[in-house]
This record gives C-alpha cells, sequence and structure tokens, in this order.
C-alpha cells in the first residue's frame, strides 16, 4: 500500500484525489495539507478521507515515516520548496504543473530527486488522454511524412475576477499568465511531438485583464532544426476555447480533435485529394484504443505503477523541465524583442527567479485580492 499526502487542497486537488480514490487496493490518502487547514478539513470530509490527517504546513509531514509519496498542489512558487523538502526527507514526488518557478529551480529538484534516488514526476495529464496518445502514435507511425508546420492553439478564457484570487496573475507567486499556466499543457505535448525548437520569437500582452501584472495572450513563432516551423498561442480570452494541435505533413494532415487530409500534385501543382492515404490513416487511426482513464487518474496510475515495479514513470521531471523551458525562452523573446536560441544556459538573465522578475513587465497591477473562491468548479475548455 502506498501512502500518499497531498500539499494544496485548491481546486486541483479534486482531480487528483479523484485518482487516487480509484485505486483503493494500491495507496490511500493518510495526510492533507493546506496554509487553510479548513480547506483540507473540508476535502477530508466531503471524500471520506478517514485515514488522513490535517496539517498547515509541508514541514509538519516530513518525519513521517509511513508516508511515500508527496502530491504537490500548490501554486508553483512553493514547488521547488516543497519538492526538495520532500526528496531530502525520502519521499517520492508528483507536482503539478508548471514544474517550478525557474529553470534554476527545475535543476534543483532534479539534482534533489538524483541525490536522493527518489521518483519526480510533473504534471501534463493530456499525454495520457486519447486523441493526444493516438495523435502521437499516427506521427510515430510516419503515414503523414516528414511534419514541416505545427499549429498549436491554446485557448482558454476566463473572467475578471479570476485573477482576484490572491496568488493570481503576479510573476512572484503564479510565475506568469497564461503562457505558463494554461498552455503549458500543449506546450508540453508540442514538445512531445515534435522535440525543442531551436529557435523563439514571440509578443504577448494583457488585453482583458486589468487586475493582472502578467500576460492574457501571447503567440509564439518555432523554427525546428529540420526546418520545420511552428506556431503556439496561449490565451484566456478565447471564447469557446476551441484548442487543438494541427501537424501538417509533407503527406497528409492529421490532428487532435482528429481530422486527416491529403494531397497529391497534379501535373501542374495544383492539390488533388489523396483518398486512399486518407482511408488508410483512418483506419489506422480508428484501431487504436481508447485510454483506460481520465484527466488525472492514468497519470496517478503511472505513478503507482513506477513505485510499485521500479520502472520510470512515463513524464518524469526532465520533460517538466523541457516545458518550463519553451515557455521561458518565449517570454524572454517577447520582453526583449529579439530572436532567442534554444537551449539556454545557466548564465542566461532569465535562468533564475531574480532574472525572471527583474526583466518580466507589469502590464497592471492587482487591483483586487481574495483569499479563496467560494465556487471551486474549474472548467477544462473543449474536451478532445
Amino acid at each position: 500500500m502506498i501512502n500518499v499526502a497531498v500539499v494544496g487542497t485548491g481546486s486541483i486537488s479534486q482531480a487528483h484525489i479523484d485518482g487516487y480514490l480509484e485505486f483503493p487496493d494500491r495507496c490511500r490518502i493518510v495526510a492533507l495539507v493546506d496554509i487553510y487547514p479548513e480547506k483540507a478539513e473540508e476535502k477530508k470530509k466531503r471524500y471520506h478521507l478517514n485515514d488522513a490527517e490535517v496539517y498547515d504546513d509541508h514541514r509538519k509531514i516530513l518525519g513521517r515515516e509511513d508516508i511515500d509519496l508527496i502530491d504537490i498542489c500548490t501554486p508553483p512558487y512553493v514547488h521547488a520548496e516543497i519538492a526538495i523538502n520532500s526528496f531530502n526527507a525520502g519521499k517520492h514526488v508528483l507536482v503539478e504543473k508548471p514544474m517550478a518557478a525557474s529553470l534554476e529551480e527545475c535543476d534543483a529538484m532534479l539534482e534533489a530527486a538524483e541525490k536522493n534516488k527518489k521518483l519526480l514526476s510533473v504534471v501534463a495529464q493530456n499525454r495520457f488522454r486519447t486523441a493526444f496518445i493516438n495523435l502521437k502514435k499516427i506521427l510515430e507511425q510516419g503515414l503523414a511524412g516528414d511534419i514541416v508546420h505545427a499549429q498549436i492553439d491554446s485557448y482558454w478564457w476566463r473572467g475578471h475576477c479570476y485573477y482576484d484570487l490572491w496568488w493570481r496573475g503576479t510573476w512572484e507567486k503564479e510565475g506568469g499568465g497564461c503562457t505558463l499556466n494554461h498552455a503549458v499543457h500543449h506546450i508540453d505535448m508540442a514538445v512531445w511531438m515534435m522535440g525543442m525548437p531551436e529557435e523563439v520569437q514571440a509578443m504577448m500582452t494583457n488585453t482583458s485583464h486589468d487586475n493582472a501584472e502578467v500576460e492574457d495572450l501571447s503567440i509564439a513563432l518555432l523554427r525546428y532544426g529540420n526546418g520545420a516551423l511552428g506556431q503556439i498561442t496561449s490565451s484566456v480570452v478565447h471564447h469557446g476555447e476551441e484548442q487543438q494541435i494541427v501537424l501538417q505533413g509533407k503527406k497528409a494532415r492529421i490532428s487532435a480533435p482528429w481530422k486527416v487530409y491529403a494531397s497529391v500534385s497534379t501535373s501542374n501543382g495544383f492539390p488533388q485529394r489523396n483518398e486512399a492515404l486518407e482511408r488508410e490513416l483512418q483506419e489506422y487511426y480508428e484501431s487504436l484504443p481508447e485510454a483506460k482513464y481520465q484527466h488525472h487518474t492514468p497519470q496517478i496510475d503511472d505513478v503507482l505503477h513506477a513505485l510499485e515495479t521500479g520502472e520510470p514513470v512515463l513524464i518524469s521531471g526532465e520533460d517538466g523541465k523541457k516545458a518550463l523551458e519553451l515557455i521561458t525562452a518565449i517570454y524572454k523573446s517577447a520582453i526583449t524583442k529579439q530572436p532567442v536560441k534554444l537551449p539556454l544556459s545557466k548564465e542566461d538573465p532569465f535562468y533564475t527567479v531574480e532574472g525572471m522578475r527583474a526583466n518580466t513587465p507589469h502590464f497592471y497591477e492587482k487591483k483586487a485580492s481574495v483569499e479563496n473562491f467560494n465556487n471551486e468548479q474549474i472548467t477544462t475548455g473543449r474536451e478532445i
């Protein structure tokens, strides 16, 4: 039996708790931690977590030898501190996205995990969703040909009051805006599917949230080593939240949500539909299985499996760092108004939290602050 402590019992913790409760024969939640302990008490009561003790500080659970895994669901600015303390106390760690507030913190987390020989996994639950798993398999199968263009639309919509929550909308505590905290899901999948680009050029703005320091819209252009180009739009101002990843191959277009279109050239260079290739791609897609679990549950299943068998997790700390490195490059380019080459070095001014904060613009200053919302319901955009 794997004993779990959940640190941070806000909205996203509900998805984690639901995931652990899917596997009652493999794990149990024995601790709930929140700086607002009444929130932890509410989760304990709501989910009937009778084995769970409530704490107001993560340091109070580090001495408990019965805790195997610490699941971090706090705001990003304390991810590194809690994770490193957990590793040094002999615990494994699953941490919510984004992995940390800087690349320096990512490296410190990786070093602590390695030093203590403990597991580190960063939440990227969308990698386990049917649409994206199957798109990845079709990409690897090669029928669409080499990818020449990637279009990543990470469209979300959030009302003005979304940024009234005390830690949101600040570079210090949230670490960034929609690029970091919403598009991280699609940026992670872009890296998973396409690898890291060699160069990034970006712009960002705040169009609709004058109670936030951070951006609510950014657009980035990516150049890959093979000559392919990509574009990422990160937004919390798009009505309808229509999210997609479109990959244009030399032979066909494939995407999530799934759509396929293939062309061949006529004698004068104009396109003619390649229905035979479309059928082949469609048949292969339809032969692929549906994901067994939804939301955070499959990644929790993977982490539990790794702890039970010693096998590596499917989403590692290195994966989490790559996503943050691309996001950092987007911020650097948007701020400096210059192209940015990857990888970023440890000498780069944007490598550290202090360097990020010294360079990031404040589009606005927060005008309101609330400790907690009464409504904890969250939405995740158009289901793909």
